[in-house]
């Protein structure tokens, strides 16, 4: 690659609790990662445009809330309304398992729970990255 990865990390909605994707943040920035991180209280919509605007190579959204059934899929619809079909939509949270799969299934790639690793979610990035983006 000629650019360091691009990655946008966002919180949606009233989710107020930020710890952990700045933490997310962190680790991805030190793993050689440009990152993005909106802050807190996005709507799907700012966060899309942002992720176009900023040219990012995957979107990271933290969700504590209990919305991710809604969140998610609303993300992915503007994401492909807007062209975005080479980008990566991951995050992660309180999200049962079940869920993910569903979530999955309409194209959100792999959701992470807390207490993983970071260099797995580093890893899982880069890798789909490599393997799914043109520069």
């Amino acid at each position: 690659m000629n650019r360091p990865i691009r990655v946008l990390i966002a919180k949606v909605g009233l989710d107020g609790h930020d710890r952990g994707a700045k933490i997310i943040a962190s680790f991805l920035r030190d793993a050689g990662m440009e990152v993005i991180y909106t802050g807190l209280r996005q709507t799907p919509e700012m966060v899309v445009n942002t992720a176009l605007q900023e040219d990012v190579d995957a979107i990271g959204i933290s969700i504590l809330s209990g919305a991710h059934n809604t969140v998610f899929p609303k993300i992915i619809h503007l994401m492909k309304e807007k062209g975005l079909n080479d980008v990566l939509l991951t995050g992660g949270g309180i999200i049962p398992e079940t869920d993910m799969q569903k979530l999955m299934l309409l194209g959100v790639g792999q959701l992470f729970a807390p207490g993983t690793d970071t260099k797995e979610i580093i890893n899982y990035i880069t890798e789909w990255v490599k393997t799914n983006r043109t520069f």
